[in-house]
């Protein structure tokens, strides 16, 4: 099965992030800060090749992935102009994000439940 290029786009997108956030982290900024957006974004650049292989044909998963993009963007986005420039991305945005990931996360459960 050749892997989804949308999941491998976020995964490359969400890797790098994570990379660039690790060093930062490593000389002497924000470190816990840049500590939380290495995690999620590194954890989340496997997680995405993993979905990339779990196959696309089942409308849950497709929206299930694009769920937790769009919740890990959300979070690391905020926590990243919050270390970088000290604002937000808007009000309640990291928690919304994770909220959005942790929905993502349980659609892709609800996914392999169903899946033929």
């Amino acid at each position: 099965m050749a892997p989804n290029r949308p999941e491998l786009v976020f995964a490359g997108l969400a890797g790098a992030v994570g990379v660039a956030a690790a060093a930062a982290s490593a000389h002497g900024a924000d470190e816990r800060m840049w500590s939380a957006v290495a995690l999620v974004a590194l954890s989340h650049a496997a997680a995405f090749i993993g979905l990339s292989l779990a196959g696309r044909e089942r409308q849950w998963m497709r929206y299930a992935t694009l769920a937790i993009a769009i919740g890990v963007a959300l979070f690391v986005g905020d926590l990243t102009l919050r270390a970088l420039i000290g604002e937000r991305l808007f009000p309640m945005a990291a928690p919304t994000g994770g909220v959005v990931m942790i929905a993502g996360w349980l659609g892709v459960a609800v996914a392999a439940l169903f899946q033929r």
